[in-house]
């Protein structure tokens, strides 16, 4: 998905971010991949290239007028289904609007623990499995869910999960134990430790506790990892994010779900507008607005 360009005009900030060869999170050199073509067999790299993992979802035996199927997102999704066109898939739209609701549904559908982690483990929620997810459908069926590569990144229980992993020494966690590095940096060492190798990753809301710096080192992450084959599907607030090339892009609204360009997301149009003219804003929320002139 990566389109690299020249580097005349790249600000001295960005150095450690996306060069060729770098970490995004830690800037170590490594070995550059790109090798001379008379030392790749073609046939085989090309028969590695794998669609994504979860192509279609539908819902069956719906009810209406139960939640959340009374959220017009979700009912969308019900009434519709939903194809998955690109490796890296963004669910934008105003809280309440059903992102998380699907996201989860989807983590529980494919038996991850619904508070976060890695798949592959023993089901271990004490909480039964969501309306939404035992409904759904995914396709292509994967009959051995426990043996494709998984994890569900969510921040409302990270803190509690990741420092969880934390006591057992679970690999792959941060070699910090997550209760002596901030709520940020131990979502780094997540990305680090575990988002390498082709799976499937489900993310909401990643961004809550990464700064601007930390948000493109996430958004080189799941570059790679859809370079690498991998699926990434992620509800999200943030326009950082939303700018990945290539991504797929779902605006959830109160007409369902449609796909929108990053330009056209409501949520890209009201920050540009707020960090173009803050005081536009402003004025009808606080009493004085001048200082931030």
């Amino acid at each position: 998905m990566r389109t690299d360009g020249g580097s005349g005009d790249r600000p001295a900030w960005l150095d450690s971010f996306g060069r060729p060869g770098r970490d995004p999170l830690n800037g170590v050199h490594r070995r550059s991949p790109v090798r001379e073509l008379d030392e790749i067999d073609l046939p085989r790299v090309l028969d590695s290239v794998l669609p994504v993992i979860i192509d279609e979802i539908r819902v069956r035996d719906w009810d209406p007028k139960a939640w959340p199927f009374t959220v017009p997102a979700v009912r969308s999704l019900a009434e519709t289904g939903l194809r998955l066109t690109k490796p890296v898939t963004f669910l934008v739209g105003e809280n309440g609007s059903g992102k998380s609701t699907i996201v989860e549904a989807l983590a529980e559908a494919f038996r991850i623990d619904v508070r976060g982690g890695h798949g592959g483990r023993l089901y271990a929620s004490p909480f039964d499995r969501g309306i939404l997810a035992s409904r759904l459908q995914l396709r292509p069926s994967i009959a051995n869910k426990k043996k494709v590569k998984s994890f569900f990144l969510r921040s409302e229980t990270a803190k509690g999960v990741l420092e969880f992993m934390s006591d057992l020494g679970v690999v792959g966690y941060g070699d910090r134990h997550n209760a002596e590095v901030s709520h940020g940096e131990s979502f780094l060492q997540v990305l680090e430790g575990r988002f390498n190798e082709r799976g499937l990753y489900l993310l909401d809301e990643p961004e809550a506790p990464l700064s601007f710096r930390s948000c493109l080192a996430l958004m080189s992450v799941l570059d790679e990892l859809a370079d690498a084959g991998s699926q990434v599907i992620c509800a999200t607030h943030s326009p950082l994010l939303t700018a990945l090339p290539g991504a797929q892009i779902l605006e959830l609204t109160q007409s369902g779900i449609a796909p929108r360009t990053w330009r056209e997301l409501e949520l890209t149009t009201n920050w540009i507008q707020f960090l173009d003219a803050p005081n536009a804003f402003l004025r009808h929320l606080v009493s004085d607005p001048s200082d931030t002139e």
